[in-house]
């Protein structure tokens, strides 16, 4: 009686769980990367939701693992829905999609002799090479020590940690206090990328 009065969730457009994320994900990705080749005036927006989207893929997350057996058998009873990945693709195409992009970007621009003359190239690429950096740093140190049964140093987050707050407060004070000519731009790019490469190896 109990399952009849609890259908089973039905993902958006009956894809797989994520799957709309995926393309939303990916259509901001073309957008950005796109406008950046041509040259054009990117709204502000675009940015800010391309690294709230990345941070999905890449940020990462808790979860119970369990042993491919036991996972199988309680698919089996029905006790937990068997996923998909999204769009059905292998597992991890949408991050190597999201890196293939900002790295076919890069390419182009380099072989245009864009890359060097466009700040605005040159930030985006900057913060979004530095975000994923941190969050594969992350995930290599988390296959290393799930190997090994090492835990990461507390020393290392405790660097990491100074640095970073050292470096954002240095950029950040002179915007407080209205002096923002007090740092040279290149200041805020290299704080903002040390912030983001904190957050993605989180």
């Amino acid at each position: 009686m109990a399952e009849s009065e609890s259908p089973k969730y039905w993902p958006p457009l009956g894809l797989p769980v994520g799957s709309v994320r995926a393309l939303l994900t990916l259509f901001i990705v073309a957008v950005v990367t796109v406008s950046v080749a041509r040259g054009e005036d990117l709204d502000l927006v675009w940015t800010e939701t391309l690294l709230i989207a990345m941070a999905h893929y890449f940020t990462s997350r808790r979860f119970v693992s369990l042993p491919p057996d036991v996972l199988k058998r309680i698919q089996q009873e029905g006790i937990l829905d068997k996923e998909s990945h999204p769009l059905y693709l292998p597992r991890h195409s949408i991050r190597f999609l999201i890196i293939a992009a900002f790295v076919g970007l890069g390419v182009y621009l380099y072989q245009h002799e864009k890359l060097m003359n466009d700040s605005r190239a040159i930030s985006l690429l900057s913060i979004v090479t530095a975000y994923i950096c941190g969050a594969m740093l992350k995930g290599v140190s988390s296959w290393f020590g799930g190997r090994t049964g090492r835990q990461p140093s507390s020393l290392w987050g405790d660097i990491k940690a100074i640095v970073v707050l050292l470096a954002v407060g240095i950029a950040g004070v002179p915007e407080l206090i209205s002096m923002p000519d007090l740092m040279p731009p290149e200041a805020h790019r290299i704080a903002l990328s040390l912030m983001l490469f904190y957050f993605g190896s989180r």
